[in-house]
């Protein structure tokens, strides 16, 4: 909407069309392309802009009202920024007709867009399709409150499925509840050890935990507040990549995965190659017994898995079986065998290289997995995980990570966890880069082989 009220400006004063202001005609050095590009450019910078000024959170309980005056502040924003530009060059782009007329034009454009996508949504929510179901916890006035708040037309997008005013057994109580997506704790004489069980249990089932802080109560880094009727309402962040940092991460993996398929594109083909010279069988280790190879994924969701084929055709489940012995990973869910004879020639340096790993850049590019997570394991190894280590399903399965930079094959499976537990609870973008510019000095650096 931005970049259309910028070009409606830009072609009503080209056509003249404030000629009843006895301006002169218009000349600019900009075409018409250049000056849309500038457009798109000022309208990617403005996500940032309109981020700071919450226009992106789809659960808002304001009104019409309200976010029309945070529309209008952050369209101005971003046109204060672009007179910024005008007055530090004023070769660039003079015109203050067009700037006052794509101020007024976005204004509008924004809003009515935005009237538009709120109809839709509430026409969604009354069907059910995005409702966040919620359980409201204590019978203080504060929950009281909160529950007739939520229960107000304005708030379709929240629907309270259960108010449990008796804290007693209420971890029993949510257990019972089928479908729940979010816990507000608002009870505050409730005890330490309770509340910490009902964060266990919103955090073993993956639900949103919310609560009603005490006055003086610290703030920790992965915390997020909302003011509901002027109730301040804390969230406990499980990862910072809940919000725009699975956007930021999502868009990066998109372009990367993309080049890299592209730079790649030679080696896979020399590695199709060797794996047909060297062995009978399929190029790619997709299928075992004529059924779809799955790994885990994000929430714990199956998902179609391949890579480089690198071990005899249908030998997959000999590790379960014949060479169970072998397995060099005792008291873990996972298995891993040293010097595994089902590896073929061709299979054993691809895999010293990770070089049967580069289909996956498919899987990151249509977003089953991350170039950066924990690695995707099996469904039977994570039938046998224990409570906490389910952490590491809470995002997607990467092709590299904390522990494969860290340590690659030599780390036992506790020592995964940790470093993978630690990645989600304090991901960065920065974080992320690095382990990427350190995975390829991990993969050439010579470890023991398992």
């Amino acid at each position: 909407m931005l970049v259309a009220g910028t070009i409606i400006a830009y072609n009503l004063r080209i056509n003249n069309f404030f000629g009843f202001l006895d301006l002169p005609p218009a000349r600019y050095d900009f075409t018409s392309g250049q000056y849309t590009l500038w457009a798109v450019i000022f309208s990617l910078g403005s996500l940032f802009v309109f981020r700071f000024f919450s226009l992106y959170n789809l659960k808002s309980t304001r009104g019409s009202l309200r976010e029309t005056y945070q529309v209008f502040g952050a369209v101005s924003s971003i046109m204060m920024a672009i007179i910024l530009v005008m007055f530090l060059n004023r070769k660039l782009f003079s015109s203050r007709v067009v700037i006052l007329t794509a101020w007024s034009a976005a204004i509008v454009l924004v809003s009515l867009g935005r009237m538009l996508i709120r109809y839709i949504q509430r026409q969604a929510l009354k069907y059910g399709y995005g409702v966040h179901r919620l359980v409201v916890v204590g019978n203080a006035g504060v929950g009281q409150k909160l529950v007739k708040e939520f229960s107000r037309p304005a708030n379709l997008a929240y629907r309270v499925i259960a108010h449990l005013k008796d804290t007693k057994n209420v971890i029993d109580k949510i257990k019972r509840i089928k479908a729940v997506d979010e816990i507000i704790q608002c009870d505050p004489l409730i005890a330490a050890k309770d509340l910490s069980d009902l964060y266990e249990l919103a955090d073993e089932r993956n639900l949103v935990f919310k609560y009603v802080p005490n006055l003086f109560e610290a703030q920790t880094i992965n915390v997020e507040i909302l003011t509901v009727r002027g109730i301040p309402i804390m969230e406990i962040k499980k990862t910072p990549l809940d919000g725009w940092g699975r956007i930021t991460k999502r868009t990066i993996d998109i372009f990367i995965s993309f080049w890299l398929i592209i730079f790649t594109a030679p080696i896979m083909l020399a590695i199709i190659l060797a794996i047909k010279l060297d062995s009978s069988g399929p190029i790619l280790f997709s299928k075992f017994k004529g059924k779809k190879i799955k790994r885990v994924g994000q929430d714990a969701k199956p998902f179609n898995y391949f890579k480089f084929r690198s071990m005899r055709h249908e030998s997959h489940n000999e590790r379960y079986t014949t060479l169970a012995k072998l397995n060099s990973r005792y008291g873990s869910p996972l298995v891993k065998i040293k010097d595994d004879p089902r590896i073929t020639k061709a299979g054993r340096f691809i895999r010293r290289f990770s070089l049967d790993e580069l289909p996956e850049f498919f899987l990151v590019l249509v977003g089953k997995m991350s170039l950066v997570g924990p690695r995707p394991h099996l469904i039977e190894e994570v039938a046998k995980y224990q409570k906490h280590h389910l952490k590491v399903l809470r995002i997607k399965p990467g092709i590299t990570g904390m522990a494969q930079i860290s340590g690659r094959s030599d780390l036992n499976f506790e020592e995964e966890v940790k470093l993978d537990s630690y990645y989600i609870e304090n991901w960065s973008l920065r974080r992320d880069l690095w382990i990427l510019l350190h995975t390829p000095s991990a993969v050439l650096k010579k470890r023991k082989e398992i």
